[in-house]
């Protein structure tokens, strides 16, 4: 299983994980316990319950480049086009659209 940490603005928020099954995306207890911190998206609105799907959640895939930028992406950092969490764990931990980024969890 691999795992990440996404931030809010610098503020962590929940940890998404890669797993056989597909991917789950579960809010900290914390982050869901202050209502001045927003839901990271309105596909995944504050819950405790985990978020879970067979694929890579749209919002997380929206934060991936596309085109010529994803062929160069893969490329030069030598990832399968179509390995999507790794592409994620690999290019959004800095300065991505929105204030969220994901950052890898080492095992």
């Amino acid at each position: 299983m691999r795992q990440a940490n996404v931030y809010y603005r610098d503020t962590l928020s929940g940890i998404l994980r890669q797993d056989a099954e597909g991917y789950v995306f579960e809010y900290l207890p914390a982050y869901l316990g202050n209502p001045a911190l927003p839901a990271i998206s309105l596909t995944l609105p504050k819950r405790r319950e985990a978020f879970k799907s067979g694929i890579l959640f749209p919002f997380f895939f929206g934060l991936l480049a596309e085109g010529e930028n994803k062929a160069l992406q893969c490329r030069l950092l030598r990832i399968d086009e179509n390995d999507h969490f790794t592409r994620l764990l690999r290019t959004c931990a800095t300065e991505t659209i929105g204030g969220i980024t994901v950052r890898e969890v080492s095992s």
